[in-house]
């Protein structure tokens, strides 16, 4: 199972990008994807999840400014809007296919706001 993620790079505060994360050996429709990002010197945390039924729940930090999204064909999405400084960090796409026991990470993309 490989996780691939995309769409990372330097963006201006006010800006946008569109991540995506593409699942390799999964069968991705069966599974709850999620962002998590992680920036220096903090704890990781939930950016963002979309349920195989479609169902999304997002950070209070990302409420609005976010929309996560999936494609029966295999991709995830993730598109950042009117991004901001304390948006800087390495964000990763998980996968959690029904049985708990398994789970599953791509390796990060960095997004880094600054002017």
């Amino acid at each position: 199972v490989q996780l691939v993620e995309s769409g990372g790079g330097l963006v201006q505060p006010g800006g946008s990008l569109r991540l995506t994360c593409v699942a390799h050996g999964l069968m991705f429709t069966t599974c709850t994807m999620a962002w998590f990002r992680q920036a220096p010197g903090k704890q990781r945390e939930l950016v963002a999840t979309i349920h195989p039924n479609r169902t999304t729940n997002y950070a209070d930090s990302m409420k609005g400014r976010s929309t996560i999204s999936r494609d029966n064909r295999g991709p995830t999405y993730l598109q950042m809007n009117n991004l901001e400084a304390g948006d800087t960090a390495v964000y990763c796409c998980n996968a959690q296919p029904p049985d708990p026991a398994y789970t599953y990470w791509g390796q990060g993309v960095q997004v880094t706001v600054s002017s």
